[in-house]
């Protein structure tokens, strides 16, 4: 059997919504054990996030919301009461077993609890803690929760992301993912793995500190760099590359079309390919600064001609000429492309058991898009669907050591 690259890390999910369990589903793609700790009842936000609702297996929409399956894939759910002492002490008893921990509570807010870093690193000095908040852990705006929308805005993502003011459908725009969650649970799991390698020659545990903001500044790249380049900040410009040109999309004869030309090669093969070399041949455009100091002129050629042929066409024509060249798809036709399917990007994952039985709550599979990372060594495993609520509490508490009776009371009472 291959072996994971993240097998026996033992990870504690304290995390809900998204920038968290989306690290968490990363360290658990990798093959990490990862117990995922949701309150009784109502269990993560996300569960309640709809629509869409999943389907159960008769085809019927049940309350379950897609959301939550988004990034919870791989994981364990156990209900955990943590505002009780004995909740505290079962999760306790299981950080001093783990070897990292993720939580995306406000600052301090775990403090009450006896769960925070400074309480558990006494309990597991080789714990690695990673907290993921809004703004850090220290600043003027430690204290304040943070949403992805809100830091989007704060950040400067949505001055540059959208139509200019004064063209149709202008203004700021939020990307229609939220991005920033997303690539704060990337770079957490990037720092989780790092932190696992230091322990291994220190031998100690440490506290990672994530925040919202921190990465959105970060993920600006270009346009914060030429910004402080500069001191001149960017506008928004639509499917405009500020710093490429032709590096956009045009209406074709059907739709729309993208280009995203990179350099000069690129052009020259495309002014060849629409039978107007003259155009890379013109001062104007045979170079890509001048191409973008000159891009009115070139975009007023450029566009009539584009929408001489439909969006098929003009893939075909460029697809063996090394020219940049690709449809505007929907989510439904970007599943239904033959490379999206080639490379097996969607999978359907068991929740319970083998298929054998029956599903408790009448949902047998769950559908989803699979991890990215390909390795040949240590490839990602996908062992189960994302739970339902709950559906490994009896699981993980017999593996802590707690009888059936000792589980029956927990129930009785509510703690689990």
């Amino acid at each position: 059997m291959t072996r994971s690259a993240l097998s026996g890390i033992k990870v504690l999910d304290l995390s809900r919504v998204l920038a968290g369990p989306w690290c968490t589903q990363m360290l658990a793609d990798l093959g990490a054990d990862v117990i995922k700790v949701e309150r009784p009842v109502a269990g993560d936000d996300t569960r309640h996030w709809g629509p869409p609702f999943l389907r159960d297996d008769d085809g019927e929409t049940t309350q379950q919301a897609s959301y939550y399956t988004s990034c919870n894939r791989n994981k364990r759910s156990i209900t955990i009461d943590m505002a009780t002492p004995e909740g505290q002490r079962l999760i306790r008893q299981m950080a001093a077993e783990a070897d990292v921990l993720v939580e995306n509570f406000k600052v301090g807010g775990l403090k009450q609890y006896g769960l925070d870093y400074d309480s558990l690193k006494s309990v597991n000095p080789r714990l690695i803690y990673c907290s993921v908040t809004g703004f850090g852990q220290t600043g003027p705006y430690a204290e304040r929760a943070g949403y992805d929308l809100m830091v989007q805005a704060m950040s400067g993502l949505m001055s540059i992301t959208g139509h200019a003011d004064g063209e149709p459908g202008g203004g700021p725009l939020k990307v229609g993912v939220a991005v920033i969650d997303v690539f704060t649970g990337l770079y957490a799991a990037n720092a989780v793995q790092a932190a696992l390698h230091a322990r291994n020659v220190s031998g100690e545990g440490q506290h990672i500190d994530m925040a919202l903001l921190d990465v959105a500044m970060a993920i600006q790249c270009n346009q914060a760099s030429g910004y402080l380049a500069s001191g001149k900040a960017p506008t928004r410009a639509g499917n405009l590359h500020p710093s490429l040109a032709p590096y956009q999309d045009f209406p074709s004869a059907d739709g729309n079309v993208l280009l995203a030309i990179g350099n000069d090669g690129q052009f020259a093969r495309f002014c060849a390919a629409v039978n107007h070399p003259e155009w890379s041949a013109d001062e104007r455009f045979a170079s890509n600064s001048n191409r973008v100091k000159h891009r009115a002129a070139l975009l007023e050629l450029m566009k009539p001609v584009m929408m001489t042929r439909t969006t098929a066409e003009w893939v075909t024509l460029f697809e063996d000429k090394a020219v940049p060249c690709g449809p505007i798809n929907t989510l439904a036709e970007a599943f239904d492309d033959p490379q999206v399917k080639a490379r097996g990007l969607r999978i359907d994952l068991p929740r319970w058991g083998n298929g054998t039985t029956a599903a408790p709550d009448g949902v047998s599979t769950v559908p989803g898009v699979t991890n990215p990372i390909r390795m040949s060594g240590t490839p990602i495993t996908y062992r189960n669907a994302p739970p339902s609520l709950g559906q490994h509490t009896d699981e993980v508490l017999r593996e802590m050591g707690l009888t059936d009776a000792d589980i029956t009371r927990l129930k009785t009472e509510k703690i689990v």
